[in-house]
């Protein structure tokens, strides 16, 4: 397809922000030139009024620039008024935004009070009881005009009082009127959206913020594309509010953020960012606003990539690039994990244990486990113990152990030209994606043994790996390719986000058959190595365990989401594959959960609703027994195996 028949932003190759129209919200400008905004949501009971003002306190004092707080119903929708009393009272006028979900009484009582509502088109005036219906034109039709009538109350007073509005489409709470029509797609979330913003356009109200939230960062991405695509196309440039919902916590929850939001922020999407981990909210500004501070010099930074003018890659629908078949590496072949210990002397088994390898003296066995590397780059280093046969090593050419199992060479393209000794099953050729040329390009298409390793040093660094795939495609130069990033930030949470943005965005465009992430510190081998495997997890592009997906806790939370998640996590974490959702409430329930194997989900006062698929199976299961429950589940489910001993 050509880029330009249907963009969806700037540019493929340079760094260039989306420019928006500016939306005001209280005090806030957003959108436009105005910096990227961070916000979170209160954790709190709304009708908790001192404790809802100072986590609000906590949050502002971190970095929040707007605070969302639930408004369930009429009663907590007033009481969002006296929350900002307080607030200013004590000096902070920070814009509130009411969350609103199924009452429209209270998003009409709300707007009138704070700065911003946030609706959901999926629930605020629709219904879902995931039931497919065979709608005729006429009646899709007539399902439109009551959701107007039921919307535009809202709209004039939104009009009225001069407060913003974020349209928000989730995933999982796509209506049953969308799902029958559009499917449960990326098409059918940005259809949601449309049709409130055209009410909102009919009233020539465009004080609009736009969300198209996922669990599936494959589909949150899509989605997100797919709206800017779509408003190209009507004149239309309202601000992004980019999210990936239910990330979850720790590691998990930072890369997982990273991979959708950070590839959206990559091509200058979005105008306001919310991390949403299962932890205290002022824990996600700090992640925020790392994600953020990357973006901060990249214009500058950045080194010129030659534009992309015919794009082999849809944007809208994840497909993996054809590649050949070499040992274990590209085809059907889920991508593989390099381990870089080429800065280190690996002098004993012990060396391994970071990478994902123990070794057992007394028995003289090696235990592997669900995260370990593939291979490991030695550059001129050698192993001098017995390895797994599972496990290849790399080195460079000069110093290649050709005579031993599993070893094989990596080199430059000129180095490949010009040596006769190559290995007949596997070659790495290590190139920079700046230094492309026909004569690599023509090297890559003539020897199936070849792999390339594609390193890059540029600060827009995604963009020129992604032009390098993309002269592949068009070249129909099958070679598996293996995306390769070095760090040397000291900051952990800094360096899983930047790894998770460039690399992530890459995977989730189908490009890439392994990851090699290399860090000048030799301690955060583990640490590495585990945020390769993250990061293909949170891509999808490759399940090496338990995957939760888990909301960050509100107002409407019915159990301890932290405390909780932790629990089920301490029990499960061993079943690889298995998806997981746990849910602090039926608004973010059954739909929320996206394409969870298993649901626990908090269904009212110390009791948990339990769900297969998006299938009931236990009702208000009292709190003290649920987990028990839930791993009885998950075993006639046939999905439990015992953990290892």
């Amino acid at each position: 397809m050509s880029f330009q028949s249907q963009p969806y932003c700037n540019s493929l190759t340079e760094y260039s922000r989306f420019v928006t129209r500016i939306v005001t919200i209280g005090d806030v400008q957003l959108g436009g030139d105005n910096p990227i905004r961070v916000q979170s949501m209160t954790t709190t009971d709304t009708m908790n009024t001192i404790g809802t003002v100072e986590q609000s306190i906590r949050m502002i004092e971190a970095g929040c620039e707007l605070v969302r707080i639930t408004a369930p119903s009429k009663d907590e929708a007033e009481n969002l008024g006296i929350i900002k009393k307080e607030l200013k009272n004590r000096g902070y006028n920070t814009p509130l935004v009411a969350d609103i979900h199924f009452t429209p009484n209270a998003a009409e009582i709300a707007a009138r009070l704070v700065e911003k509502v946030r609706v959901n088109p999926g629930n605020y005036a629709d219904k879902k009881k995931f039931e497919f219906i065979d709608y005729t034109d006429e009646q899709y039709n007539r399902e439109l005009e009551r959701i107007r009538n039921k919307f535009i109350p809202l709209v004039k007073i939104c009009k009225e009082y001069g407060t913003a509005m974020r349209i928000g489409t989730n995933h999982g709470s796509l209506s049953d009127r969308i799902l029958s029509r559009y499917g449960d797609t990326p098409l059918g979330m940005v259809e949601s959206a449309m049709e409130f913003i055209r009410i909102c356009e009919e009233f020539d109200y465009r004080n609009l913020v736009i969300s198209m939230k996922a669990s599936n960062t494959q589909v949150m991405v899509q989605a997100y594309r797919l709206l800017v695509s779509t408003m190209m196309q009507n004149a239309m440039n309202y601000p992004l509010h980019l999210g990936v919902t239910e990330a979850g916590d720790g590691e998990d929850g930072r890369i997982k953020s990273a991979v959708g939001i950070g590839t959206l922020l990559e091509d200058g999407l979005g105008d306001t960012v919310r991390v949403s981990l299962t932890e205290e909210p002022e824990a996600e500004m700090p992640v925020a606003q790392l994600l953020i501070k990357q973006y901060s010099k990249r214009k500058a930074e950045q080194k010129p990539v030659k534009p992309i003018t015919v794009y082999p890659i849809n944007p809208f629908d994840y497909s993996r690039r054809h590649t050949n078949t070499v040992m274990n590496i590209g085809g059907k072949n889920v991508p593989r994990i390099i381990a870089d210990l080429s800065t280190m002397n690996v002098e004993n088994p012990a060396n391994l244990f970071r990478v994902g390898y123990s070794y057992s003296v007394p028995l003289d066995k090696w235990n592997i486990s669900d995260m370990a590397c593939d291979y490991i780059f030695l550059g001129e280093g050698s192993i001098n113990f017995e390895i797994p046969g599972t496990l290849g090593i790399i080195q460079n050419s000069e110093y290649w152990e050709h005579n031993k199992p599993n070893h094989f060479p990596a080199f430059t393209p000129e180095e490949y030209r010009q040596k006769k000794k190559h290995s007949d099953t596997l070659n790495f050729i290590v190139c920079n994606a700046e230094h492309m040329s026909d004569d690599t390009l023509q090297l890559f298409a003539n020897d199936i043994t070849c792999i390339c390793i594609l390193q890059t040093d540029n600060a827009h660094a995604m963009a020129e790996q992604r032009r390098f795939f993309t002269e592949m495609m068009i070249r129909s130069i099958e070679t598996p390719i293996i995306i390769h990033r070095s760090f040397i930030t000291p900051d952990n949470d800094e360096f899983m986000l930047q790894s998770a943005t460039g690399i992530g965005g890459l995977l989730l465009d189908g490009c890439g058959d392994g990851v090699m992430i290399s860090h000048h510190d030799n301690r955060l081998h583990k640490l590495v190595n585990d945020t390769g495997f993250g990061i293909l997890q949170a891509t999808r592009t490759r399940i090496s365990k338990t995957e939760y997906i888990s909301c960050p806790s509100c107002g409407r939370t019915l159990f301890d989401l932290q405390e909780t998640t932790a629990l089920i996590r301490s029990r499960t974490s061993h079943l690889k594959g298995v998806k997981i959702g746990i849910m602090g409430c039926i608004v973010n329930g059954p739909g929320e959960m996206a394409d969870a194997d298993y649901g626990y989900v908090g269904s009212g006062p110390g009791k948990i609703t339990l769900y297969r698929g998006k299938e009931v199976v236990k009702k208000n299961v009292p709190t003290v027994h649920a987990v028990d429950e839930l791993i009885a589940l998950i075993k006639s489910g046939g999905d439990w195996v015992e953990v290892p001993a």
